[in-house]
């Protein structure tokens, strides 16, 4: 018998996710370009620019991100590792506190504003209670991060998507792929180009064969996955989680029912 923890909810082996920093107006049009091809993704927002020139106002934002994950980008945006460690505390528990209250649950992740981070910015963001961070150290890969932490996405949106599509799709080595886009939606404006989005989007969004997820549900899900207990000769498995978790069983899709024991 042969066991593999190597597919996503539904039985499917790739999932698509989005990340978009900020929280400017811009949001707006992108969210629902997401909802009109039933794609999700993760929004990390400085709260203290919320109801500013170009950003989503404070009584829109339940309705703007209703479909999506909100998550911490700190208050002010501003360089991490440049700044004392009081200072990043206040940020990022203050940004969180903003936006648990505009959304009504507990946020619980992050990306880094500019990219920036080390391994002491990484444990102070844990100690906020933030469960992964996003970077933006493009890695063209479709991989599983290993420290969600260091989440490294695979393109920003101005990369060869339909390229790297491609690539997702065709690519098959009995194993999880993850296709993971980041960007700002204030890039689209100026550059005029939101085509790029809505062509990936179109091309990208509505499949059976897909799982779209925002950040933190992949991050719950592998976490689910990476918790379940085997025995000695694969034919039983325990889930001690509180969500299915798929594994293929002889390359069948097999699904391991939150806190049950399969046997095969």
């Amino acid at each position: 018998m042969t066991v593999k923890a190597n597919l996503f909810p539904g039985g499917v082996r790739r999932a698509l996710t989005m990340s978009y920093d900020d929280g400017q107006i811009f949001d707006v049009r992108l969210a629902e370009l997401f909802d009109k091809y039933h794609i999700r993704g993760t929004f990390h927002i400085n709260s203290g620019n919320l109801g500013g020139d170009k950003y989503v106002k404070k009584e829109d934002f339940a309705r703007v991100y209703r479909n999506h994950e909100v998550s911490v980008h700190t208050v002010t945006h501003p360089f991490p590792t440049q700044i004392p460690d009081a200072a990043l505390l206040k940020e990022i528990l203050e940004d969180k506190q903003t936006l648990e209250e505009l959304c009504g649950y507990p946020v619980r992740g992050m990306s880094y504003p500019f990219g920036d981070y080390s391994e002491h910015v990484i444990a102070l963001a844990r100690n906020c209670g933030m469960e992964y961070s996003r970077t933006v150290e493009a890695t063209g890969s479709f991989a599983i991060p290993e420290d969600f932490m260091k989440w490294h996405p695979t393109a920003h949106h101005n990369g060869d998507l339909k390229k790297l599509w491609e690539q997702f799709m065709t690519r098959d080595f009995q194993q999880m792929l993850l296709f993971y886009i980041w960007g700002h939606s204030f890039e689209f404006d100026g550059a005029d180009n939101w085509e790029v989005m809505e062509e990936f989007c179109k091309m990208a969004g509505g499949r059976e064969d897909i799982w779209y997820a925002a950040n933190i549900e992949i991050k719950d899900y592998i976490t689910a996955s990476r918790s379940l207990v085997y025995s000695a000769d694969m034919k039983m498995i325990y889930n001690p989680s509180c969500m299915d978790v798929w594994v293929s069983v002889d390359e069948e899709p097999v699904c391991v029912q939150a806190g049950h024991l399969w046997k095969g």
